[in-house]
């Protein structure tokens, strides 16, 4: 569809949505029987709010000019703030963000989403395979002192798997959110060098998770070192690639900005990007609650501690599939 049909089709429903934010603007400063009737009824508001951030993901997509989306984006702003912002603050806005906001932005990048899926996924199982065949090969990857360590944090003899015996629980969980906020960063923060940072982050991550994944499992700590990571694993791998794809999505703004200057084209991009990675923070810590909490604990039989973690597979791939359908999808 080209714009200018866009507009003459959705161009009145923007209008009549702006007039009711006029409107809503002028009740906090005169009496309501002073003002001309409201445009849109108070009810039928959410959801011409959910079309018009439709309509926003639509003209960015089909990269419609820059003062099109720079409207539409200007009025999905007010909006938000007048139905969330007054009536609800900032934990009636984070609700709505986590319920819905989230994994249909996810949806909605689904191409940057999927590409970095690729390559993260890709080299981590390609070394996973590749290192019960060439087992050597782990020693061109992995320096001694980390084979030496993960031999320690992965022994089934250990009391609590992926710790030392003088680790704390406290201790290991704020070392796994810092270690989870550094990858989640380093994988974002590369897209400002055109994307190839994150490439390289992306692959980098995959391929020395995969490492210690198929060194582990080719020689006989398989069952210890599943049984540690298939609780948190859903969490943070999935945290990683949406790292990813707000990192990809940064650079695409860069290396094929369209119409506008790269300045702009940034300026746009990352207001979605900063999103994506609100929802992976909030990923990345809740991994790491359990890699502290749960995933250590060898008191739990084995087929529970992975039943568990496909649960959480199920859950974490669900959500982000299912949540805010019928809102805006």
């Amino acid at each position: 569809m080209t714009q200018a049909a866009f507009v003459e089709r959705h161009g009145p429903e923007w209008e009549a949505f702006e007039a009711w934010l006029k409107r809503r603007d002028e009740l906090r400063r005169t009496d309501e029987k002073h003002l001309p009737q409201a445009p849109i009824a108070d009810a039928a508001v959410p959801e011409r709010y959910r079309r018009l951030c439709q309509h926003l993901a639509l003209a960015r997509d089909r990269q419609y000019s820059p003062d099109l989306v720079d409207r539409l984006n200007a009025l999905v702003l007010r909006g938000h703030h007048l139905l969330y912002g007054a009536s609800g603050g900032r934990r009636q806005r984070g609700l709505e963000f986590l319920q819905r906001g989230f994994p249909r932005l996810v949806r909605e990048e689904a191409r940057f989403v999927c590409a970095a899926a690729v390559l993260f996924f890709g080299p981590f199982l390609a070394m996973l395979a590749a290192l019960q065949y060439f087992p050597d090969f782990a020693y061109y990857v992995l320096a001694p002192e980390q084979i030496a360590q993960i031999h320690q944090m992965y022994d089934p003899a250990n009391k609590r798997l992926g710790t030392r015996d003088a680790d704390k629980y406290f201790a290991m969980f704020g070392l796994y959110v810092w270690n989870n906020v550094q990858i989640g960063f380093q994988t974002f923060a590369g897209g400002l060098l055109f994307g190839i940072g994150t490439v390289y982050y992306l692959g980098a991550n995959g391929v020395v998770i995969g490492a210690v994944a198929g060194y582990l499992t080719q020689i006989g700590f398989g069952e210890s070192f599943y049984s540690f990571t298939s609780g948190h694993s859903a969490l943070e791998l999935t945290a990683i690639v949406i790292s990813g794809a707000a990192g990809l999505k940064v650079g695409s703004a860069l290396y094929a900005p369209g119409a506008r200057s790269r300045k702009n084209a940034l300026i746009v991009t990352a207001r979605t990007a900063v999103r994506l990675m609100w929802g992976a923070a909030g990923m990345f810590f809740l991994a790491a609650l359990v890699e502290g909490f749960w995933s250590p604990l060898t008191a739990v039989p084995f087929p529970v501690k992975v039943a568990v973690g496909l649960a959480l597979w199920v859950i974490v791939i669900g959500y982000l599939a299912l949540a805010g359908r019928g809102h805006a999808d």
